[in-house]
Formats: C-alpha cells, structure tokens, sequence
C-alpha cells in the first residue's frame, strides 16, 4: 500500500449497516417487553399474595398462574397484533402491484416525485425513478412509497414466541427469588432480584437500541419498585380486613 493510499474506512460502528435491521428491532422490542412485562407483573402478583400470606404454597401457586397466563397473553396478543400489521402490509403490496401493472408511466413519475421532495433534482429523480423501476419497481416502491421491504414482512410466530420466552424467562425471576429464601426475607429478596432484573433489561435495551443507559435503567427500576410497593400493600390490607 503507498503512502497516498487509505484504507477503506469502516461503517460507522454506532449506526446499524446491514438489511436485517427491522428483524432484529422486532426482536428486541418483543423480547424486552416481555422479560419487562414478565418480571413486574409476576413479581407483583408474588409480592402482593406475601404480603397477605406467609403460605409458600399460596404464593407458588399465584406466581405459576401469573407466569402461565402471563405468557399466554403476551404470546397471543403478539401473534394478533403482528398478524394484522402483516395483512395490512400484504395488501398494501397487492395494490402496489396492481397499480404497477396498470399504470406503470405514472407510478413512475410518483416515485420520481418521492425522490424529488427527498431533494433530488427533477432529472436525477427520474433516473433513478426510472432505474429502479427497471430493475425491481414493486421492491422499489415498497420502499420509498410503503416503507415496507417485500422480503422481510413481519412474522407474527416471531413475534409470538419471543414474547412467551422472553416473558416466562423474566418471570421466573421474583417467582424463584420469592420461594427460596426464609419467610422473613422474601420480600426483600424478591425486590432485590427484581431490581437487578430490570436493570439488566434497561441496560441491554438501551445499548442494543443506543439510548441513554440511565434514563432506561431508571424508567425499568421505577415501574418495577411502585408495582411491588403497591401490590405488597394492598396484600396487607386483605390480610388486614379478612384475618
């Protein structure tokens, strides 16, 4: 290599380069809702039957019941949500093509119009209208008019099962903090396992989604706290009134 010769610069290791990006950001969204959703929600379930029994059977049984219907419900209403989005984006894609098919001239000028109000000039906008028209119209289209990638549709089992999993897996969290130490330090143990647990889950959402790792951090701690902290006291009130 002479020395007026650089090496090829590399992508920029903070913005994502590659075409999966849109998968990987369904995952995470699917996956850290859920291990979220699964850590506070059974844990306030646990914590709140604690507060009004010592019964460690009571408490498993709740927690298990919470933790299965839980996923369920999550993995259901992914698959429902998701599924809908991926038939509003295959119909989107039918007209597209239909319009594409009767009426190719003027989609073309409609796309070089999206390229224009990008900041093109109107001749370098229809070239590339028109290129990429030639080469792959639908894909192009999709892209600049739909915003959608024909090849990487949402997929609601994917979505579905990452919810379950990511769910059932935060859930056993307080569920398993909760019924292994002595009665007189349950609570605290399970609050400090959840604590530790939705750190971790604000920390990796926010690097993987480059936020702030604090603000994340303490959004997750937050929710999770008051949830315990209610629920905990609305047990003592019910052990309170019916013992």
């Amino acid at each position: 290599m002479t020395e007026t010769q650089k090496p090829a610069e590399p992508a920029h290791r903070d913005e994502p380069h590659h075409d999966s990006i849109g998968s990987r950001l369904n995952w995470l969204r699917a996956g850290v809702l859920g291990a979220n959703d699964g850590i506070v929600s059974v844990a306030g379930i646990v914590v709140g039957v604690a507060g009004a029994s010592t019964d460690r059977s009571a408490i498993l049984t709740a927690g298990i019941a919470g933790l299965v219907a839980g996923a369920l419900s999550m993995a259901g209403g992914e698959y429902v949500s998701v599924s809908t989005q991926r038939d509003t984006e295959r119909a989107a894609l039918r007209l597209e093509k239909e319009e594409l098919k009767t009426m190719p001239e003027a989609e073309e000028r409609e796309l070089a119009g999206i390229y224009e109000e990008k900041g093109l000039s109107p001749e370098l906008a229809a070239k590339v209208a028109r290129e990429l028209s030639e080469k792959d119209a639908l894909q192009a289209h999709a892209e600049a008019e739909l915003r959608i990638d024909p090849d990487e549709l949402t997929s609601p089992w994917q979505a579905a099962w990452a919810s379950l999993l990511a769910f059932s897996i935060g859930a056993l969290l307080p569920l398993l903090a909760i019924s292994l130490p002595p009665t007189s330090a349950r609570v605290w143990a399970c609050a400090a396992a959840v604590v530790a647990g939705l750190a971790l889950t604000g920390f990796v959402s926010a690097r993987l989604g480059s936020a702030k790792v604090g603000r994340a951090v303490a959004r997750n701690i937050g929710v999770g706290a008051l949830t315990m902290l209610v629920t905990y006291y609305v047990g003592v009130l019910f052990n309170v009134t019916t013992g």
